[in-house]
């Protein structure tokens, strides 16, 4: 229902005549970019991952690429699936425990938070504005609530920094707080925060490691602005480069709606972002927002069908386990 409303927001008062000649007239060669430039994002995601599990174990990219593939196809059917199915499938070829593996996953988005504010902090106040950026209210408020989640992503990362630093006594106190659960419960409950404090294990990385990480972090985002930029250019839409910063912002929010695909949020908010913050018209955006989503989940739908033979898996079992994993039981599938 969400989706369909923000589809329909998304659509409202568009010229189809004009939207189908933006979208009959946008260049093949940068939109064949954009989808190369994609399948070597999920690769550096992938890579970047295996750091990030390398204090659990040592897995590699080989096995990690398919898993991210797989974690972000999930998500077409259920959203936030992947965030299950991802640390499943490795515990599942390399013992790393399940709730360790999600730790790593709920750094991971850490890093892209803080990445992406990161760049657009550098659109707000490094770089000079594009003649292109309009002016009004909407940049005030940009830089507003920017500050208050950059704010909110460094606690975060602090606590949790803190929690691994102080795990012994962090995980007597939760022992307290879990005891008062019924037994059936409390068992499986300690067992999970345990192996999730020691999914947080990269803290005791030495510092260049997490530095590492986070430079592959902003290299990940750089090719995902790489990958918005070329559809830009498809569509004639003349922009600069560092105009993607903050469409990638407004797009951290528009996925965060949980809606399968993330289509609606997808496309709402790259919608707002061209046609608030740079003037774009609305059916050469429309165009623009429609092609954008399509090609960098493409890449996700074809290899995904193809990884899925190679686990044994259908869409209908990723479904079945990954609801069983978020009411905090195990996976279904393959217990």
């Amino acid at each position: 229902m969400v989706a369909l409303l923000l589809l329909f927001l998304f659509l409202r008062g568009v010229e189809w005549p004009s939207l189908k000649a933006a979208l009959l007239g946008a260049r093949p060669w940068p939109l064949a970019g954009l989808v190369v430039a994609t399948i070597g994002t999920y690769w550096l995601r992938a890579f970047r991952w295996g750091f990030l599990l390398k204090p659990l174990g040592q897995v590699p990219v080989s096995r990690l690429f398919p898993v991210t593939i797989l974690g972000f196809l999930a998500g077409f059917v259920i959203p936030r699936a992947g965030e299950v199915l991802r640390p499943y499938l490795v515990s599942r070829s390399h013992g790393i425990p399940t709730s360790a593996g999600f730790a790593t996953i709920v750094l991971e988005r850490l890093f892209d938070l803080i990445a992406v504010l990161s760049l657009f902090a550098a659109y707000l106040f490094v770089f000079e504005a594009p003649p292109q950026q309009t002016q009004g209210p909407l940049l005030g408020v940009l830089k507003g609530a920017g500050a208050v989640t950059a704010a909110g992503a460094v606690a975060i990362l602090v606590l949790l920094i803190a929690f691994q630093r102080n795990t012994a006594a962090a995980m007597r106190f939760l022992d307290v707080l879990i005891r008062r659960l019924p037994a059936r419960l409390a068992t499986p409950a300690s067992a999970m925060v345990h192996a999730f404090g020691e999914g947080l294990s990269v803290f005791r990385a030495p510092a260049g490691h997490l530095v590492l990480v986070m430079g592959l972090s902003l290299l990940l985002w750089l090719g995902i602005a790489v990958a918005f930029h070329l559809n830009n250019i498809a569509f004639g839409i003349d922009l600069p480069f560092r105009a993607t910063f903050p469409l990638m912002a407004f797009l951290t929010v528009g996925v965060s709606i949980p809606t399968p695909g993330m289509v609606g949020g997808f496309h709402a908010f790259f919608l707002l972002c061209l046609t608030e913050m740079f003037g774009v018209a609305k059916d050469l955006a429309v165009a623009a927002g429609l092609v954008s989503h399509a090609l960098t989940n493409l890449p996700v739908l074809l290899l995904g069908l193809v990884f899925l033979g190679r686990e044994g898996l259908t869409l209908g079992k990723v479904a079945e386990m990954t609801e069983g994993g978020k009411d905090g039981q195990q996976p279904a599938v393959g217990r």
